[in-house]
């Protein structure tokens, strides 16, 4: 059970967060359907900065978590940078968003797997040295427990063997959610999403906001993207994320646009995430019987399954889910 809840966290994790780019985008006014392309440059960023800070010798394996932050920031940095194309061609340009963020999809791997064959004369960008576990993983013993204490189920899940980004996306996620519904900057910042001529007429600069809101999801986006390289890649960029970014605009419609819906939403795509990846070394029991596997079950189904169960769920819900009755419309301040 244990395992079961630590690989559903680490699936859930990235789409939590990139969920959550989506929404600050949209509720803004402004489609993000280039979350899977920012995801990518953050990933290839954030590994970027481990290898150059390994390479030059700044720090060793027990300053990781030091360096671990410096490479979410400034994959953060980058993907709020990246998506300020997208606010250009959306906002100033009033392009086709849908249109804009598919280009930056198409864009991002190519420019990626360009930089790291330039870079490393290969497709994958790694660590310099060491792998992931050993400098970034935290296990109870660096918490002061003895290593044979058993800490239970919760324990074992939250306090062994995991990843400061889990915490810091949990925090971000929390704390932002509080912002966008709680505060004057999130109330305006709905309010251009929903109808931006009143809220230009109450004196609300439509294009700084939808500018902000663009730039917070590049940034949240950016994040995920290195989260996913940490845990489930080796801290490594291949050019792609598994196409956790487009799942991401899947549970932020699943969730309504709306945090807390959308947290439930990634929790259960990470699960599915977590079966189709593990599902051979899922032991539900802990009777040493590894059921998913023997049951006989084509193992393509399995990896089908986060998908099967997107398009099941938007087929249900898509009717009810209610957007932001301004998002994807270029704002027009002649118009009224």
């Amino acid at each position: 059970m244990t395992f079961l809840l630590q690989q559903t966290l680490i699936y859930a994790i990235p789409l939590l967060i990139v969920a959550l780019a989506g929404i600050f985008a949209e509720r803004s006014g402004v489609i993000n359907l280039a979350l899977e392309g920012i995801m990518i440059m953050g990933a290839f960023i954030g590994v970027f900065t481990v290898y150059l800070f390994q390479e030059a010798g700044i720090f060793d394996q027990d300053s990781g978590q030091l360096l671990m932050l410096i490479a979410l920031g400034t994959s953060a940095f980058f993907g709020a940078l990246f998506s300020l194309l997208l606010a250009f061609a959306a906002i100033n340009l009033r392009a086709d968003q849908t249109i804009g963020g598919t280009a930056l999809n198409l864009m991002a791997p190519a420019l990626v797997l360009f930089l790291i064959n330039l870079i490393t004369s290969q497709n994958t960008m790694n660590m310099y040295t060491g792998d992931a576990a050993s400098w970034f993983m935290i296990k109870k013993t660096d918490l002061g427990f003895a290593r044979t204490q058993d800490l239970g189920v919760l324990g074992e899940t939250f306090l062994h063997k995991f990843y400061l980004t889990t915490y810091i996306c949990i925090i971000l996620y929390v704390v932002l959610s509080i912002i966008l519904y709680k505060t004057r900057f999130g109330l305006r910042l709905r309010a251009c999403g929903e109808n931006p001529q009143a809220a230009d007429s109450l004196g609300i600069n439509v294009y700084k906001m939808r500018y902000a809101g663009v730039t917070i999801s590049g940034a949240l986006a950016g994040i995920g993207g290195f989260t996913f390289a940490l845990t489930t890649a080796n801290c490594a960029s291949t050019g792609e994320v598994a196409g956790f970014g487009f799942l991401a605009l899947a549970v932020m419609i699943f969730g309504n646009w709306k945090p807390l819906n959308t947290a439930l939403a990634a929790f259960l795509f990470g699960f599915c995430k977590c079966i189709a990846a593990g599902y051979s070394t899922i032991d539900i029991n802990g009777d040493g019987v590894y059921l998913l596997k023997e049951i006989g079950i084509d193992p393509n189904i399995y990896r089908m399954l986060p998908f099967i169960i997107t398009l099941v769920v938007l087929a249900f819900t898509s009717k009810k889910s209610r957007a932001p009755k301004a998002e994807g419309v270029p704002y027009d301040k002649g118009t009224r």
